[in-house]
């Protein structure tokens, strides 16, 4: 073998490399975050969850994935710890499917049919469609598809070059004396740990350990110890993930670990304790890539067989090895819980990381309702622990604004869906008019605390039209909150119509203060008063506006602000007109308050 071998085998194994990555990539976007979210929601035992963790790692082809967003899942407190060791089990049989997909490369028949299952003569095949798609399909959903088949094909090109590459090796004496000593199984394990370790991908080592059987100096019995050592190294992905995590995460990272360690180590003790007796014959054999993607498989069954009934078992091996300190958390730490679910481990998929914004942008507009809501209740209840609690909760939206604008700006530099684009547009700029929408709460909260330190009271008229001017409020903020959560644009065009009408009260408002001014049934102090809550309540009002709009024109993409409003107030906008009178009947101000 000479150095140009060395360097076809080089670039095989960058090749399976680099195809392996894209494939992942294109199936994890094709997934949409759905294998994702059925990974979150229905794992109510530990045996369904094996069968997640197995289906949704087949289709991910990445166990260390998986098991990365199941530490994640853990650390944000969606799942517990319980119910992520099923999942953990089932990734580790689900990965075994790459596997025997790769063992193809070793089929042989002169038939059409076993021809063309080769990655030899397909894999050309599905290089040349995927390449169409790329190049001539508009929907991303095909051009993800493509990147699949491009991968796949990159991948098997790249399997075959390091198999035609280490043929020659064959005849090398010193390649031969290397994989002897591998049948030693600590020497073996410690190998296949080692280089998964490094590559950080079981399923790639595996690969890389079936093309070296194209050498024929592979035995079964130096083989074995490898993959034995495989299933211990790709645990160093969620070791490294927990790095830093709460003590659940960590805690999930070493169930995983303990699985495959103490699996292999009962493993390997039982089958060379009957070795010993009976003298397994195929272990001198050379092996193939068929036969390490059974062994690969086997193993992997039989250690969650082994396991599954003992599970609570690994819980608590992980539980003692991170163990809990007496510390209650403190109060402003269990309110900032919500934030736990934007977890690093998701940025790489920005489809679950685009879901792990929505429900937190959802806790933060739920927040800024409650904290309106008490601000107005202020008004004509007040007290000191109502006020505290505003304070509370906007300084808490504040933190949460901080938090979420800076996850989504790392979001934003991956490649996503265009829906998944269209909502982070829309989560940037609303988390702004949240976080402004608390801080008016906070203006009012303040008013209503100067009214009772004064012992100020307005009029039974003013009450009465500051009563109607707040409901209008509150229903503004509660048809934007919740078509900004749910997406529904239909929803979203009703707060334009209202925020017309809460402007028009707001002037009426103050027009009638005036009145009541003149004929000293009101006082100036009042006054200012007045103009302060009517000015927060227009802005709280244009802020809904603004989720609005932003929600409508990403839905469109057709407009800016501006040219959406103007549209609107066409005078042959029908649907808004019939929206407008609505709500003008609705928050009418009886002309016998005035």
């Amino acid at each position: 073998m000479d150095i140009f071998s060395v360097f076809t085998m080089a670039g095989g194994l960058a090749l399976f490399l680099y195809g392996m990555h894209v494939m992942g990539d294109g199936l994890s976007k094709v997934s949409g975050g759905r294998l994702e979210k059925i990974l979150e929601r229905l794992t109510s035992s530990t045996t369904r969850g094996v069968l997640l963790g197995a289906a949704v790692t087949a289709v991910i082809q990445s166990s260390s994935a998986t098991t990365v967003m199941v530490v994640g899942f853990v650390n944000s407190g969606i799942m517990t710890l319980q119910r992520a060791v099923g999942i953990i089990m089932g990734a580790n049989i689900g990965t075994t499917i790459t596997s025997w997909i790769l063992s193809l490369s070793g089929l042989e028949g002169d038939s059409f049919l076993i021809r063309m299952m080769k990655p030899s003569s397909f894999s050309p095949i599905l290089a040349l469609v995927g390449v169409c798609l790329l190049l001539f399909s508009r929907r991303e959903k095909r051009k993800d598809v493509g990147t699949i088949l491009i991968g796949f094909a990159v991948l098997m090109t790249g399997m075959e070059t390091m198999s035609g590459a280490v043929k020659p090796l064959a005849g090398v004496p010193e390649f031969t004396r290397l994989f002897l000593l591998f049948e030693n199984p600590v020497l073996g394990m410690t190998a296949g740990a080692l280089l998964t370790a490094v590559i950080q991908s079981s399923s790639a080592s595996v690969g890389i350990l079936q093309a070296l059987c194209a050498s024929g100096a592979v035995t079964f019995g130096a083989a074995l110890p490898i993959i034995m050592g495989q299933n211990i190294g790709t645990c160093v992905t969620a070791l490294i993930s927990a790095i830093g995590a709460k003590k659940n995460a960590k805690r999930t990272a070493f169930v995983h670990l303990y699985f495959n360690l103490l699996g292999t180590i009962v493993f390997m003790s039982v089958f060379y304790a009957v070795n010993a007796r009976i003298q397994f014959g195929f272990l001198d054999t050379a092996a193939n890539a068929a036969g390490i993607a059974a062994v690969h498989t086997i193993f992997n069954i039989l250690a969650t067989l082994l396991w599954l009934p003992f599970h609570e078992l690994l819980v608590k091996l992980a539980m003692f090895t991170v163990r809990d300190k007496k510390q209650e958390a403190g109060r402003s730490e269990r309110m900032l819980e919500g934030l736990r679910i934007l977890d690093d481990r998701f940025l790489e998929n920005p489809a679950l990381a685009m879901a792990q914004c929505r429900k937190v942008c959802a806790q933060m507009a739920e927040m800024t309702v409650e904290t309106l809501d008490t601000a107005i209740t202020q008004l004509r209840d007040f007290s000191e622990e109502a006020a505290d609690q505003v304070m509370e909760w906007e300084t808490l939206v504040d933190q949460y604004e901080d938090r979420l604008g800076t996850y989504l700006v790392r979001v934003a530099g991956n490649e996503m869906q265009t829906k998944d684009s269209h909502t982070l547009s829309v989560l940037l700029h609303s988390i702004g008019d949240l976080e402004r929408i608390t801080d008016h709460a906070v203006s009012i909260t303040r008013a209503a605390r100067e009214i009772h330190e004064k012992k100020l009271a307005f009029s039974e008229a003013a009450v009465q039209e500051l009563g109607v001017f707040s409901q209008a409020v509150k229903e503004v903020v509660q048809i934007s909150m919740e078509a900004m959560k749910t997406e529904n644009i239909d929803l979203a065009q009703n707060v334009e119509p209202l925020e017309e009408v809460i402007d028009d009260i707001g002037d009426e408002v103050k027009s009638r203060h005036v009145e009541r001014l003149r004929s000293g049934k009101c006082t100036i102090e009042l006054g200012f008063i007045l103009s302060d809550l009517t000015t927060s309540y227009k802005r709280i009002a244009d802020h809904c506006s603004n989720i609005a709009v932003c929600l409508i024109q990403a839905n469109e993409n057709a407009f800016g602000r501006h040219a959406y409003l103007h549209s609107l107030k066409e005078a042959d906008n029908h649907q808004f007109r019939a929206r407008f009178q609505k709500y003008k009947e609705r928050y009418a101000l009886p002309e016998e308050w005035a």
